[in-house]
């Protein structure tokens, strides 16, 4: 089992505004880049990065203004996330289900527990995740139990995908009750019988901490579980949320490849023999090329600034058409944002040409990084949902995944 994590060390900034929330994540994000690279080759675990993020007030951002967080816009909120990511995608990655969490307490936790949490999460604990399982017939099952004793509950069951667990104060558990309806248990990390295993052997996203987490009939009062299936079956902003989060992670990652495919061939690679020039900068093809990678990254920005309106839109005025139409938006940015993230993590390697494959670059974490985190949902589900919407007039399903 690993050591329980300790509270924010220090004083935690309160962030008020969307523009302070913008601030400080570019200022994190010019800190977290310079050791990216030797983290995801070592795979250090970023704990004194983690710090200085929950520090510096970000986590706190989307708690709602009643209840003195910044309720920061999801449009700012994707662009806080992606500003991460491109420093460093496994740190963009890791408050991905801390924020799902905010909102799933926003929409569905009574007012008791949105001010006990609300304000501890403003104090700078960190949430984690232990919703989804390994063997079970689909990625939706769920097979971990919560079962009723006394005044509380116990769990058990085991879960994998566990990210920010490791790193967590809290882990929202997702259980199945007694009458077989889907419940979030907000466990205390250091908790009798859970136990958080580092066993994340991914290729990339090294270091979010993405392994299992194993529940041994582990207590939890009444007041730490609220609904959770409910949040989908009547229209509300989660589902949205989550993808979103997930799209402004690829546009971060999409960043840095170009970012860095354009510094290398600045500085490191050759022009081709027939473009008749001395540098490879001045190579119409490769000039070319980049500028298809910028365009199209443009594009994805553009949706997911587009997505993350929509998204605020649902969620001031949750109903059947405008959490159908927030959904619709985000499965358009998550196209191009998965499409341009792993486009740039593999056309670097042909405009850099063979030297950038040298590992002492380790200019492959790119793509193993936008690979990794493109996988958590189908593209091709997504570009069936947008031509049913628009063809058939058909809603996509609200479960968190388109």
């Amino acid at each position: 089992m690993t050591n329980p994590i300790k509270a924010a060390e220090g004083p935690v900034v309160r962030i008020l505004d969307d523009i302070q929330a913008l601030a400080a994540a570019r200022a994190l994000a010019a800190s977290f880049s310079k050791e990216a690279s030797l983290r995801d080759r070592q795979r250090q675990l970023p704990l004194n990065e983690l710090e200085q993020f929950s520090r510096s007030g970000l986590w706190g951002i989307s708690v709602p203004r009643a209840y003195g967080g910044a309720g920061v816009s999801f449009a700012t909120l994707a662009e806080v996330i992606a500003t991460i990511a491109a420093a460093d995608g496994s740190l963009g990655q890791i408050p991905q289900n801390h924020f799902y969490a905010v909102e799933i307490l926003r929409v569905n936790g009574s007012e008791t527990q949105k001010r006990f949490y609300f304000e501890r999460i403003l104090a700078g604990e960190r949430f984690g995740n232990a919703l989804a399982e390994l063997g079970t017939r689909t990625s939706q099952e769920r097979r971990t139990r919560l079962s009723k004793e006394g005044d509380g509950f116990r769990i058990n069951g085991r879960k994998f995908y566990a990210t920010g667990a490791l790193y967590a104060h809290r882990i929202p558990v997702s259980v199945i009750d007694d009458d077989g309806v889907q419940q979030l248990a907000i466990v205390k990390r250091d908790a009798a019988g859970v136990n958080v295993i580092d066993d994340w052997s991914g290729f990339g996203q090294r270091t979010t901490g993405s392994g299992s987490v194993v529940l041994d009939n582990v207590w939890v009062e009444a007041e730490e579980v609220l609904p959770f299936q409910s949040a989908f079956e009547r229209p509300t902003s989660l589902g949205p949320v989550a993808q979103l989060l997930h799209a402004a992670i690829d546009v971060g990652i999409a960043r840095a490849a170009l970012h860095d495919a354009a510094i290398f061939v600045r500085t490191r690679s050759r022009a081709w023999i027939d473009s008749k020039v001395e540098r490879a900068i001045d190579d119409p093809l490769t000039v070319r090329e980049f500028g298809d990678l910028a365009v199209r990254l443009a594009g994805a920005e553009a949706l997911l600034e587009l997505a993350g309106e929509a998204v605020d839109r649902a969620a001031a005025a949750p109903d059947i058409d405008s959490v159908a139409a927030a959904s619709i938006a985000v499965a358009e940015a998550r196209v191009l944002t998965t499409e341009i993230s792993l486009a740039a993590g593999s056309k670097l390697f042909e405009l850099a040409g063979t030297q950038a494959t040298l590992s002492e670059h380790n200019l492959d974490r790119h793509w193993r990084n936008a690979r990794t985190h493109t996988l958590h949902d189908p593209v091709r589900w997504k570009y069936h949902a947008v031509g049913n919407y628009y063809l058939n007039n058909k809603n996509p399903p609200r479960h968190g995944a388109i």
